[in-house]
């Protein structure tokens, strides 16, 4: 099970919010607590923020452990942001999209990260298939259940729905399609917050 932080507030360093607190981000992803499936979360890391004055978030994606990137400890003591979504993974299934398959997803200003894993994926989500244009199946970023479900929430966004309107409604159709516990879906965008400033961790 992958853990995930999202955080809206004051202009802050990726650093003091993923690597210094003591049980931070950086440190959940050698030594979790409280994790109900796997001992570590090193299949891979990403982190997507943004920029002041530009709405279109910045990503950095590895399929490594977080730790053992040296260019991520420089960059993430230098570079500042008021909103930010991360994520270190610990994958479900072995696969061969590498950072591809590491949240955070994204399109446009959007930002999205998918915990848990889909039960009996991907038969479970194949009668969903029919609600994608054939263009969004042929262009996943990754083979994944997380990636799928990004892709049913971003047709949704593109269609008209509000942020909340896309979640809630994909959480609920996979939740019928796939009848069991662990998806939580997290998706802050520029100059928008569901919550009080501050770091949300984000889990099932």
């Amino acid at each position: 099970m992958c853990r995930h932080l999202a955080y809206v507030g004051p202009e802050e360093p990726l650093g003091r919010l993923l690597v210094t607190p003591p049980h931070g981000l950086y440190r959940q992803s050698w030594a979790p607590r409280r994790q109900r499936y796997g001992t570590v979360n090193a299949d891979g890391f990403g982190v997507g923020w943004y920029a002041a004055g530009d709405p279109v978030p910045a990503r950095y994606r590895r399929a490594g452990p977080v730790w053992a990137d040296q260019s991520f400890a420089d960059l993430a003591r230098v570079v500042r942001t008021t909103a930010l979504l991360g994520a270190v993974r610990d994958a479900t299934l072995a696969g061969a999209d590498a950072e591809a398959a590491a949240a955070p997803f994204a399109a446009g200003s959007w930002l999205f990260s998918h915990n848990g894993a889909v039960a009996e994926w991907p038969g479970s989500l194949s009668g969903l298939v029919r609600s994608l244009p054939a263009e969004e199946l042929l262009t996943l970023e990754a083979r994944n259940d997380s990636a799928f479900v990004w892709a049913l929430v971003l047709n949704r966004l593109r269609a008209g729905d509000t942020g909340g309107e896309a979640l809630a409604d994909t959480v609920l159709e996979v939740a019928a399609a796939a009848p069991a516990p662990g998806s939580t879906c997290c998706s802050p965008t520029a100059g928008r917050s569901p919550r009080p400033p501050g770091a949300t961790p984000c889990g099932t």
